[in-house]
Formats: structure tokens, sequence, C-alpha cells
């Protein structure tokens, strides 16, 4: 990552920093921001954050590395933070980004599209050759995903925010995503409402066909409308109550206990219907 032993951090004005303009890496409120927050609060920041000096400003940063511990010290009331200093470039800054974050645990798709993206354009700039990309071998960008699947990856850029957010919630895979990516945007958004009204995702031989039949300006909403009702091999019926309907019969069952009580119930309904017949039978 970072060579950290150039310098001894120092602290800067929180109102001094400013965010990396294009950060691909989501920074949410959520409970592990709340358990940072109180963490920072309680023993403030123990890893400094990394920035560097704005062109053209008075004693001005941009944030490299740190996003969430900098909002997490904003909502924590610091009115400082410790940071090191490097006087790099936007496009080495853009690379040390990207390297610093692409090995956490939890990195979304569309975290890594846009990182990945964001890399080889700085990359570019500086010169640097990466034509191994789209090929199997690996490539400078990453040691960890192929030169082909870093492409896969940057093709999810191109799909509406909304698509791209049911590929982080693994609604929507990887490969049937990346051929949904070369639909026009207004094509996409015509396949996002036949999504809503058939309450299921394109397969990956289902998105081929779209890609296809875009590719030759013969993509229509009635096509779509028509692909998307059709029975994907693995689709299964289902069933769906709503948790509120379901807390009304029962409402000391644990939400994590209701699929076992509702098939039991019908299980108990089942044999019920049985003995009646049995008797309307004698």
């Amino acid at each position: 990552m970072f060579n950290q032993n150039i310098k001894s951090p120092v602290n800067i004005p929180v109102s001094k920093i400013h965010p990396f303009e294009g950060n691909p890496y989501k920074v949410l409120d959520n409970d592990e921001m709340n358990t940072l927050i109180c963490s920072i609060q309680e023993q403030g920041i123990l890893t400094p954050i990394v920035v560097r000096p704005l062109e053209n400003t008075n004693d001005e940063y941009e944030l490299i590395s740190g996003h969430r511990r900098m909002r997490a010290s904003q909502k924590a009331g610091l009115e400082t933070v410790p940071a090191f200093i490097y006087a790099v470039s936007r496009d080495e800054a853009a690379i040390m980004l990207v390297d610093s974050n692409l090995h956490r645990e939890h990195v979304l798709p569309s975290e890594k599209a846009f990182a990945y993206k964001l890399k080889l354009e700085a990359m570019k700039h500086q010169g640097i050759t990466c034509g191994q990309v789209g090929h199997k071998s690996r490539d400078e960008i990453s040691d960890t995903d192929s030169g082909r699947q870093i492409q896969r990856y940057i093709r999810l850029t191109y799909l509406i925010p909304e698509l791209l957010d049911l590929v982080d919630e693994e609604k929507i895979a990887l490969t049937p995503a990346v051929e949904l990516s070369y639909l026009t945007d207004e094509e996409q958004y015509a396949l996002l409402g036949a999504i809503e009204v058939e309450d299921r995702t394109p397969s990956l031989s289902q998105a081929v066909r779209f890609k296809k039949l875009s590719q030759t300006g013969n993509l229509s909403d009635d096509d779509i409308e028509t692909i998307m009702q059709e029975d994907k091999a693995n689709q299964k019926p289902m069933f769906k109550v709503s948790m509120e309907k379901l807390q009304k019969v029962a409402p000391k069952v644990k939400d994590k206990d209701f699929e076992d009580f509702v098939l039991k119930a019908c299980e108990h309904y089942y044999k019920y219907l049985q003995r009646q017949r049995n008797r309307d039978a004698r």
C-alpha cells in the first residue's frame, strides 16, 4: 500500500479536507459506521488518513485513503484528524485510492467496476500500457482478477444505476449483467420495468438474446416483455405472504421461525382436510 515511514502524521482541520472526486467506494451510514463513530469518540483515530495537497489552493487537501474514518470523524464532532500528506498527482492518488481498498473483505461489484475503470484511466494518463486488459493473462491493474475479468467488471459501469443495484444485491449475476450492459439506456429502463412487473430477473440466455437484438436494432419493448415472461429453466413458482399478515395470525413467532411455522401449519391443515374427506366418505 503506502510507505508511511517517509513522514509523520500531522493534524489537519476537517474543514480543509475534501473527498476524492469520483471515489468508487461507497461510504454508508450503517451499523458499522455507528460502531466506528463510537470507537473514534472513545479512542480517536488509530490509523491516520492519507491525503494529498490540492493544486492552486491554500492548505486544502484531497482525501485518498480513509473516507469512512473521515465521515465518522465528522459525525463524532472532531475538528482535526491525523493524516499522512503525500504530494502526488491526481492520477497517482487515484491508483493509491483503488489499491488501498480492493483487498477489503466486502467489495461490491459496482465498487470494483468503477475502481478498475478509475485505475485504468489513471494508468493510461501516465502512459502505462494496459494492453493485456481483455485477455486471460494478468495485468498491472489487479493481482487478484485476470484482465478478462477486469474487463467484465468495467462493463458494469455502462449499466443504469437501478440495474447495477440489482447486481450489488446479487439478484443479477455478473455474467448476464455484462451482456445487459450492451443495451442502450432506454432499453435498460424498459427491461427494468419488465423486471418489476414480472418480479424476476433475466437469465444468462435471456440476457444474450437481449444483447443480440439490441445490436441489430431490433429490441423493442414488446420483445423485452415477451422474453421476460418466459419461464427460466431454474425458475420455480414462488408464493409470497407479507410479514405483516403473518404477524397478525402468529404475533409471537420470531421472523426467522416463520418458514417452519407456515410449513407445519400447512401440514396440519392438510391432515385436517384428509380427516374431513374420510368422514364424508363414510
